[in-house]
């Protein structure tokens, strides 16, 4: 059989002869008569591919079209780049921002939080962070979906599994466990003192329950966390935080008091809402974490 060349390959694939599960091209014949007669609707209609002088020249041009627009894009990235100011200079867009000083200069009274990250992204821009917070929640969603449609792990294969799992993994696991999960949530609680926060605490979370599931096998540590678990646990967290800053951003909008004030910075119990945000957040990301180890590695939670 004579080898075909890209070129060859590529215009049967478009024309919708080859087989992608046998890997070659084959003769995909329309049959007409498979089809009502008196049905005339598109859906109906074959794919018809490029015609040969179209085709032709979308390979002609498409090089040509491709390195225009990179060279373009390039020009326009080069002299935005070319006009920027010195590095540290007084006209950097980062010394004139009114934002970023108001954020240095007023962030520690107006919202309690020792760290200023904390500060920004779950005070000044926390519908940001409630954003990346539903995009998780839907990344995770998306894989449930496409995961938990396949087969699961038959249980003598899980069963073998925890009866041969290594016995350093299984005792370094019992001593290791429960301090990444406490230190995961100092994490979480000191984020408005600190270098810290949601994210990175339920990471380290997340991180102790992989390492659990490993050393003692996925149905154990399905006790503490489940498909029902998780979907209460993000509902409640995700729920808790978007109607805790509407209500603190109306009360801002409309220059009403609200119960929660910025407290004593320094504080455990100080920054208004950061704390019980970083502990939404935090929970949300943990599960998700785990929810996906899981998923990949026996399709279920």
């Amino acid at each position: 059989m004579k080898k075909r060349t890209f070129k060859e390959w590529l215009k049967q694939w478009d024309q919708g002869e080859f087989d992608l599960d046998r890997g070659e091209a084959e003769a995909l014949h329309y049959r007409p008569e498979t089809q009502e007669k008196d049905d005339d609707s598109w859906a109906h209609r074959p794919v018809r591919g490029l015609r040969e002088g179209e085709y032709t020249l979308f390979v002609k041009v498409y090089p040509f079209a491709a390195l225009l627009l990179a060279s373009v894009m390039i020009f326009f990235f080069m002299r935005t780049v070319a006009e920027l100011p010195p590095f540290a200079s007084a006209c950097t867009p980062a010394n004139q921002s009114e934002v970023i000083r108001r954020y240095i200069e007023n962030g520690l009274t107006e919202t309690g939080a020792v760290n200023i990250v904390a500060g920004v992204i779950l005070d000044y821009r926390a519908f940001d962070t409630l954003g990346e917070s539903h995009v998780l929640f839907t990344a995770a969603t998306a894989v449930f979906i496409l995961m938990l449609a396949g087969e699961a792990e038959p249980e003598d294969k899980r069963t073998r599994r925890i009866l041969e799992a290594d016995t350093v993994l299984s005792v370094t696991a019992r001593v290791l466990f429960p301090l990444i999960v406490m230190f995961g949530f100092y994490v979480i609680l000191c984020g408005h003192l600190g270098p810290g926060g949601g994210f990175s605490g339920g990471a380290v979370i997340g991180g102790g329950l992989i390492l659990c599931s490993m050393a003692f096998g996925p149905e154990r540590i399905s006790r503490l966390i489940n498909m029902k678990t998780y979907r209460g646990v993000v509902l409640c967290a995700l729920l808790f935080y978007s109607i805790a800053k509407c209500y603190s951003f109306y009360c801002g909008a409309h220059h009403l008091e609200t119960v929660f004030s910025p407290g004593t910075p320094g504080m455990i119990f100080s920054a208004g809402l950061i704390l019980p945000l970083n502990i939404a957040v935090g929970l949300v990301v943990a599960c998700t974490m785990y929810g996906f180890y899981s998923l990949f590695t026996r399709g279920t939670v």
